[in-house]
């Protein structure tokens, strides 16, 4: 993204909401596991409608990272979990290092930021999205502190740093599956927009190869996970036309993934026409089919164009096996110029994705986290909030997706029949833990002969686990001995019959299932 776009000042209103995202219970594989290998077709299905964390992980201040430093808040769980609940399927987390990289020649990252970031990718992995990670603002010329440039005179030395660093993150993550996708660099250029020019193209080149090769050498799952990997500057043209990108050879991946099939994919971004979608002077409000005003409509840029962009990347490399992420894309709020903006806005995200998925690429909206005039956001990070329901539904409907209703975390607003008899339910829990949280699904079968009609399934916690996120039922207290009442579409149970509910947790060191279940007041087996 462009950097007059990115560093926006932000401004959110503070609100308390409890939300129950829909969460799923995920297992990290062990290190010494080795993920099985994901076509493709898979991996774009499986990818859906994605979404970035902007201006967060690769913030900084004075060369220094930060995740506030551009003014958005702390990442919370509760913000992945309601960018869940709307129905994305990826989130794309950008990530700088900058001047948390430590003094050659073994150039050391900052442990607490390497956890930190860790940390960040566990609240959306752990629920069971894809997640993409980068190394984004080293790369900008306009950034403080920056070092990966394409046209920096000591090439030796920004290789062997580039080198150093990915190789500490890939260590880090190379137990995680295929759902975690690691992405090369970030809008690469020499900062001249324009034709690519030589040896910068080289140099790009060069740096994606070692990231491939890096990756691959520290085993595990990172043998046969996809990598993703930008041409110059993540421009279409200047990726799929000729004008120097090459994709890198892959001779370090796990011999698992069948010959005839790739574990690499292309990265580019989207912002065509930029007087609509980015730039601020609130002349061109407009776009596509619905627009009726052509003085506030750009003379080019409109389906056509962005049909034929996206075309060029089909034929350029997914007929090649390389799917493709459009892993930026998106339009600035301008209502306070156009009060219909937002349909634009809305048109043209859902016009993206969908033409993206005709031709075999997944994407992913940018947010900035801004809301209000010339911000990207979706969502309030601070309450963790829709901002933009308008444009989250045009996404999530291109892509073919659901968006599911949460059910808050309330006390219960009904009392349910006790027409169960003792012996007459089974329940089974399925934790999954990370970190300092868990997620646990609850399958409760009605092993009775008579049907029951509203249920309140009673559980008791481990010492020191609270719930702040569930699903399919609602659940009080939050710790100590729960009831989690049914949600109204779930509460009939025919005998034989099952349903599964779950919820998210923290916990102080002690991740064991929960006890003591009894459905209707009847002890469960």
């Amino acid at each position: 993204m462009r950097s007059q776009a990115r560093r926006v000042g932000l401004a959110f209103v503070a609100a308390s909401v409890a939300f129950a995202g829909a969460v799923y219970g995920v297992t990290r594989p062990a290190a010494a596991d080795e993920a099985a290998p994901l076509s493709a077709a898979a991996l774009v299905a499986g990818m859906g409608a994605g979404w970035n964390l902007g201006n967060q992980l690769e913030a900084s201040n004075n060369g220094i990272p930060g995740e506030t430093a551009w003014g958005n808040p702390v990442v919370t769980q509760n913000l992945i979990n309601r960018v869940k609940a709307s129905g994305f399927k990826t989130i794309r987390i950008p990530v700088s290092y900058l001047g948390k990289i430590g003094p050659g020649p073994d150039h050391t990252v900052d442990a607490a930021w390497l956890t930190r970031i860790g940390e960040v990718v566990d609240y959306a992995y752990g629920q069971g999205l894809y997640v993409v990670i980068n190394m984004h603002g080293d790369g900008y010329k306009t950034v403080n502190g920056s070092w990966l440039i394409c046209d920096a005179a000591d090439q030796t030395t920004v290789r062997a740093k580039y080198q150093k660093v990915w190789q500490q993150v890939a260590t880090k993550f190379r137990a995680y599956d295929e759902r975690l996708i690691l992405e090369s660099m970030n809008e690469n250029f020499d900062g001249q927009y324009g034709a690519p020019t030589q040896p910068c193209y080289s140099n790009i080149n060069a740096y994606n190869q070692i990231f491939v090769d890096t990756v691959r050498r520290t085993g595990g799952n990172n043998a046969s996970r996809w990598l993703l990997v930008p041409g110059w500057n993540t421009n279409i043209d200047y990726t799929a036309g000729n004008y120097g990108f090459v994709v890198p050879t892959d001779a370090y991946r796990s011999p698992t993934v069948p010959a005839g099939e790739q574990r690499l994919m292309i990265s580019v971004h989207y912002y065509d026409p930029w007087d609509f979608t980015g730039q601020e002077d609130g002349v061109i409000t407009q776009w596509g089919p619905q627009a009726t005003d052509p003085a506030k409509t750009s003379a080019w840029g409109q389906e056509d164009h962005l049909d034929a962009q996206l075309k060029k990347t089909h034929d350029a490399f997914v007929t090649r096996g390389y799917p493709v992420f459009v892993g930026e894309y998106g339009s600035i709020d301008k209502t306070t110029y156009d009060a219909a903006n937002n349909t634009y806005r809305a048109d043209f995200a859902r016009t993206l994705v969908a033409t993206a998925k005709k031709y075999g690429a997944a994407t992913a909206y940018w947010d900035n986290g801004w809301n209000g005039q010339h911000g990207f956001g979706l969502f309030d990070r601070s309450s963790a909030t829709v901002t933009q329901q308008g444009i989250i539904t045009a996404i999530i409907s291109a892509a073919g997706g659901t968006q599911p209703t949460p059910t808050a975390t309330t006390s219960p607003t009904r009392t349910a029949s006790p027409t169960a008899a003792p012996g007459a339910c089974r329940a089974v829990s399925a934790v999954s833990a990370w970190n300092t949280g868990l997620t646990n699904s609850i399958t409760v079968t009605n092993t009775g002969s008579t049907a029951i009609n509203g249920w309140a399934l009673r559980f008791t916690l481990a010492t020191g686990q609270t719930i702040v996120a569930g699903w399919s039922a609602t659940y009080a207290p939050a710790t100590g001995t729960v009831t989690a009442t049914d949600a109204g579409y779930n509460g009939t149970l025919a005998p034989g019959a099952s349903t599964t509910i779950g919820y998210q947790a923290g916990h102080t060191g002690n991740a064991a299932a929960p006890t003591a279940f009894a459905l209707n007041g009847a002890t469960c087996t």
